[in-house]
């Protein structure tokens, strides 16, 4: 029942990275922490085990994702490029971060987080983008906007693709070729922050298959559909997470 519990999770975490360009973390995160709970893992440390273990599975499902988008040609390689060296050195910052808080304030940290995110995709979702301004990317705050993602995805345990799909739409990405660049970021991000975690790779497997998946689904719905879809996402981890971090 645990390995069918592991590859359930990896199937769904794989089909969302596809689908979203995320690696899979907003979903992984808080299933293995109420996995390890169950298990019997000491709650201060569960959720550092959960944040590291979602970070090292994301390194397999974030290849998967990022060759489907590149598949599409929705990869832009040169904008990934210049996050690359920023994403790097702020998922070792976020490591660092996440291994000095407590089990509690990772989940209220992560709570609002998404909270903010969903409700930003939200309003943005009917914000139209002209086709001449969709490749106008001001590369200059690449570096510092990467290091803010990786610090945030390893403090996490996600992809990044909630901070850098926004990101990269609001440069004038169309919204399937932040997604696709989005996945092919997450990969630096991955790598790196799991680092700083305890490795883990049980849920690989079904995520590096179901990853293609979701990128094929992406690519069938509408920028609209795909952004609040994205935001339905982040508002259910958030309130998620809320709800166990605040007392009632």
């Amino acid at each position: 029942m645990e390995l069918l519990t592991y590859l359930l999770i990896g199937a769904v975490a794989g089909f969302a990275a596809g689908l979203f360009g995320v690696g899979g973390g907003l979903i992984v995160v808080p299933v293995l922490y109420v996995v390890f709970i169950r298990a019997g893992y000491d709650e201060a440390v569960t959720m550092h085990l959960a944040l590291g273990t979602s970070l090292a599975t994301i390194i397999i499902t974030s290849i998967s994702s990022m060759l489907a988008h590149n598949k599409n040609h929705a990869v832009l390689w040169p904008v990934v490029g210049r996050l690359t060296p920023g994403l790097i050195l702020g998922s070792f910052g976020g490591a660092a971060i996440a291994d000095a808080l407590s089990g509690q304030k990772l989940q209220l940290v992560i709570g609002i987080f998404t909270l903010f995110v969903g409700i930003s995709m939200f309003r943005s979702s009917r914000t139209k983008i002209s086709v001449q301004h969709r490749q106008s990317i001001n590369s200059h705050w690449h570096w510092f906007a990467g290091a803010i993602i990786g610090i945030a995805s390893a403090l996490f345990g996600i992809g990044g693709g909630s901070l850098t799909v926004p990101y990269l739409n609001r440069c004038g990405l169309a919204m399937p070729q932040a997604v696709g660049s989005s996945a092919a970021c997450g990969l630096p991000v991955a790598i790196t922050g799991a680092l700083g975690f305890m490795f883990f790779v049980g849920i690989s497997v079904m995520s590096f298959i179901t990853a293609r998946q979701g990128a094929k689904v992406a690519h069938w719905l509408s920028p609209v559909m795909l952004k609040k879809s994205f935001a339905c996402l982040l508002l259910c981890m958030s309130m998620y997470f809320l709800s166990k971090a605040l007392p009632l």
